[in-house]
């Protein structure tokens, strides 16, 4: 079942006892909890009618006992344990998720990771309890998650904002979320998020960030890449050298991919690599720029450097002076 399902549900007053909300992604079972915590019920219910427990500090007799008292002046309750992973004998639960009362939702938040398929609890859930499973989004499938997430919301963004947005906040849905909504409070009535938008709300330069420097690689541009990394040097939080060295590894390793598809057109380049079209021209010019021998000697070069950026064979560098002398090195 999806978190469109259950909040339909929920917004219909269709409700089940037991919902056990596990997985890597805390953005949905946030959102999920959130919506227990405050819509199901009433203000004047809730204060008779909610309990939340957190992991941490909860006592599985506790909790029990909660869900198994019934609502006053209403017609169920909401109990919720936030941070159930944090538990300890959560596994005492199963006698009451056997058997639950049916006047009350008893909501479940268990982050980080899964109940042990093996276990007796995690059977019971499939059997007794709506059990949601949630997991991280593949770094490909940001943007189009992204560019969902603010058509939704009624607004548009451009390709390259979209981009330098996730680029710069990474695999963090709850954190895209937060920075979308800062934007749209400051777009003062526009509909539409642009470049500049990204850099004045967000803090992302448009020019001088880990995307253009990719560029500037894949182009065999020395002096555009040499400007970024003094940019860089000088704002430290732009990009830290172990960022910076993993992300163009991971774009030559894509277009070393490319040698071995008979595809050589965008679209079918991007499909064939599992990448963005938008970003399918900067792949197929690093293959024009560096040919087969150069994209592999580049992969040796950013290992090498990687090991240097944390130390090994390179004592007191600079990262700046270790990513300038990469450049040099990859386009000569």
């Amino acid at each position: 079942m999806s978190v469109e399902k259950i909040l339909g549900d929920w917004k219909k007053g269709k409700f089940k006892p037991v919902y056990w909300l596990e997985g890597e992604e805390e953005f949905y079972i946030d959102q999920l909890v959130n919506y227990a915590e405050h819509k199901i019920l009433s203000e004047a219910e809730a204060g008779f009618n909610l309990t939340v427990f957190y992991g941490k500090d909860a006592d599985w007799t506790a909790v029990i006992n909660a869900c198994r008292r019934y609502p006053m002046f209403a017609e169920r309750q909401v109990v919720l344990l936030k941070e159930a992973q944090q538990m300890r004998d959560i596994d005492k639960l199963e006698a009451y998720i056997d058997k639950p009362l049916t006047s009350t939702i008893f909501v479940v938040a268990y982050k980080e990771k899964k109940v042990d398929g093996r276990s007796k609890l995690a059977k019971m859930l499939k059997e007794k309890a709506e059990l949601y499973t949630t997991k991280k989004l593949y770094d490909n499938q940001l943007p189009e998650w992204t560019n969902e997430l603010i058509r939704s919301k009624g607004y548009e963004i451009t390709q390259k904002a979209l981009l330098l947005l996730v680029d710069h906040i990474g695999n963090d849905l709850s954190r895209i979320n937060n920075e979308i909504e800062k934007l749209l409070v400051n777009l003062s009535g526009r509909k539409n998020i642009t470049e500049d938008d990204i850099e004045r709300y967000v803090g992302v330069s448009k020019e001088y960030n880990v995307f253009e420097l990719q560029d500037a690689f894949a182009k065999k541009d020395r002096v555009k890449a040499i400007r970024i990394i003094q940019y860089f040097e000088s704002n430290p939080k732009a990009a830290s050298i172990q960022l910076i060295i993993p992300s163009i590894y991971s774009f030559f390793s894509k277009a070393y991919m490319i040698f071995g598809q008979p595809a050589r057109d965008e679209k079918g380049v991007a499909a064939a690599i599992g990448v963005n079209p938008f970003f399918a021209k900067d792949y197929l010019a690093a293959v024009r720029n560096y040919n087969y021998e150069g994209i592999e000697n580049g992969l040796l070069l950013l290992h090498a450097y990687n090991l240097k950026s944390v130390g090994v064979g390179s004592a007191g560098v600079e990262d700046a002076s270790l990513l300038k002398e990469l450049v040099v090195k990859m386009m000569s």
